[in-house]
């Protein structure tokens, strides 16, 4: 559903996409999907360097939050 407000006079209209806006809608997921793979990507290292000193330490994650928050 595609909901439209008019500011000006309050109305507010509410309507199916049509098939332009659908396919725009699934490109942007498909796009929206490999901008999160390619963060979580290049966060895995510093996830896991961070995961190695806690477990050498004994803390677990609330722990650290604990003591740095």
């Amino acid at each position: 559903m595609k909901k439209i407000v008019n500011v000006e006079t309050s109305e507010i209209i509410e309507r199916e996409l049509n098939k332009a806006e659908k396919d725009q809608q699934k490109a942007d997921e498909a796009r929206a999907a490999e901008l999160k793979a390619e963060i979580e990507a290049e966060q895995a290292p510093k996830l896991a360097a961070r995961q190695a000193i806690l477990d050498r330490l004994g803390l677990t994650a609330d722990e650290a939050k604990l003591l740095l928050g």
